[in-house]
């Protein structure tokens, strides 16, 4: 049985999920970049809204998402807990699942954030590989 989280419904472009990342709220802005760059990552990316925040899968296995908050916005990996993170940018103490968070005026660390970004790509493209 796989353990990875699946969307059958996970499309190449999904209009709901270009429609979250075009809106008004200014953090949605910081994200989309970031969002672009997870799309750019290969011919398997699929995506779609879930939890009311757009999600990157590869073919179907969700591995990325971005979100904004009031405060800051986010990039989640659904199996980042597996990630190497040399800079400790992930967050979050559940089971698998970690988080970047990017604030106002705090800088990213935008080299590492790619490598973590092509870390989760790589990892979730292996386990769909694997038949996980």
């Amino acid at each position: 049985m796989s353990r990875l989280f699946r969307f059958s419904s996970a499309m190449s472009r999904h209009p709901d999920v270009e429609a979250w990342l075009g809106g008004p709220d200014p953090l949605r802005a910081v994200v989309r970049p970031w969002f672009e760059a997870i799309r750019a990552l290969g011919p398997d990316i699929r995506e779609l809204p879930h939890d009311g925040h757009p999600t990157a899968c590869v073919e179907d296995a969700a591995f990325a998402y971005v979100d904004a908050f009031s405060a800051h916005a986010s990039i989640g990996f659904y199996e980042g807990a597996s990630l190497p993170d040399p800079a400790g940018l992930l967050e979050g103490g559940g089971k698998r699942m970690r988080h970047v968070k990017l604030r106002w005026g705090a800088p990213a660390n935008e080299a590492a954030l790619r490598d973590l970004i092509g870390a989760a790509y790589a990892d979730m493209r292996a386990r769909v590989d694997a038949g996980e």
